[in-house]
């Protein structure tokens, strides 16, 4: 009887419990309140295809989007930055209104929205959603950003984060890649530096150098060489059609470096002039802009031969070995002579310890298959 009301008790308590629990996550489910609004509600990312962009320093561009991709048409005909410009559709897409500041202000110009600081104007596939957003000053505290939509009078507030997003320049906005290439078609490399060459080509799946001496390329230096001309990204860029004498101002009428990477008969080529402020004057082969790098740039393609040639003696691995043959030297014999023979002396000393109390030194070379296999494949 004892037993059943200690069972009865703890049943009392365990409901108890479960309902303070169901009432309490009600309750915050309760207070966490309607949803907020979005900015723009019908607007689609992927359906936006144009965009006009003012940015806080003024700069001001057009982008429209053509088979998928984002170019930019104004100021300048350019690539470009294919993140940064889906970032700002999805932002316009996806911005909430924090709090509604002011439905009817009678002056704006307290919000910094008489002369919004950066602009977003898109238009979608057929002309249809189209919008505008004007952002003015932060608020006191920094935390938001006071915003307009459209025409429309009423002014609201923005998370500020969304200012890194929308804040774009010119430069901003554009594809800073140095060269642009199709990695899988490379066939071969060449690099010139300091008046030295060096070239590579594509054997199967392997890389040789070709100059300034044939022999076995290291695989993971070579793909290390495409994968920084790759990667290189513009820092600035020089405005307007260079001259001839802006070429030699910056170093580019003879270049200091030039690669060139091989696409079968065509080819993708990078030169590097003299020293800027931000790095090292540079410039597509294929363009006329003038542009800088990262002075690491430079110092990555300026590396020896040795550095990319293989280190290892035998081209084989351990693991794909099935067999190994060791031939030893010959020593021929003349016609009647005979074989030289171990003198004693000589047995002794191979045997015990020399005059000097140390052992004569033994070869450290593997007496197993497995083992002589593992050697040899790591000798270098």
């Amino acid at each position: 009887m004892r037993g059943l009301r200690s069972t009865l008790a703890l049943l009392v308590i365990l409901i108890g419990l479960g309902a303070y629990i169901y009432f309490v996550t009600s309750k915050r489910s309760d207070d966490r309140g309607p949803k907020q609004e979005k900015l723009f509600t019908s607007v689609e990312a992927d359906k936006v295809e144009e965009l006009k962009i003012k940015s806080a320093t003024g700069d001001r561009t057009t982008l429209k989007k053509e088979g998928g991709t984002w170019k930019i048409v104004e100021p300048i005909a350019a690539a470009a930055s294919q993140p940064d410009a889906s970032a700002v559709v999805n932002a316009v897409a996806d911005t909430e209104i924090v709090r509604v500041v002011d439905d009817n202000p009678g002056d704006v110009k307290e919000y910094g929205l008489d002369a919004p600081r950066i602009e977003v104007e898109f238009t979608s596939s057929g002309g249809k959603p189209s919008g505008r957003l004007l952002v003015g000053d932060k608020t006191t505290t920094g935390g938001n950003l006071y915003a307009r939509r459209n025409d429309e009078k009423r002014v609201v507030l923005i998370a500020q984060y969304q200012e890194s997003t929308l804040n774009k320049s010119t430069f901003d906005l554009r594809d800073k890649a140095v060269v642009k290439f199709d990695r899988d078609k490379v066939t071969g490399v060449e690099v010139t530096a300091d008046g030295k060459t060096l070239e590579f080509a594509k054997s199967g799946s392997d890389w040789r150098m070709t100059r300034p001496l044939d022999a076995r390329a290291d695989f993971s230096a070579v793909e290390g060489l495409i994968g920084r001309l790759e990667s290189a990204q513009m820092k600035s860029i020089v405005p307007g059609e260079p001259s001839s004498s802006d070429l030699k101002k910056y170093g580019l009428d003879k270049p200091s470096v030039s690669a060139s990477i091989r696409l079968g008969s065509a080819r993708a080529t990078v030169l590097l002039g003299g020293k800027s402020d931000a790095g090292v004057y540079a410039r597509d082969g294929s363009r006329p802009d003038v542009m800088t790098v990262d002075n690491s740039v430079a110092d990555d393609l300026k590396k020896a031969a040795d550095d990319y040639r293989k280190k290892d003696v035998f081209d084989f691995r351990a693991f794909n070995a099935t067999k190994v043959e060791l031939t030893p030297p010959r020593r021929s014999i003349s016609p009647g002579t005979s074989r030289p023979s171990c003198s004693s002396g000589s047995r002794d000393r191979a045997k015990h310890p020399t005059s000097g109390g140390a052992s004569a030194p033994t070869p450290a070379t593997p007496t197993r298959g497995r083992s002589r296999r593992s050697w040899l494949a790591s000798r270098t």
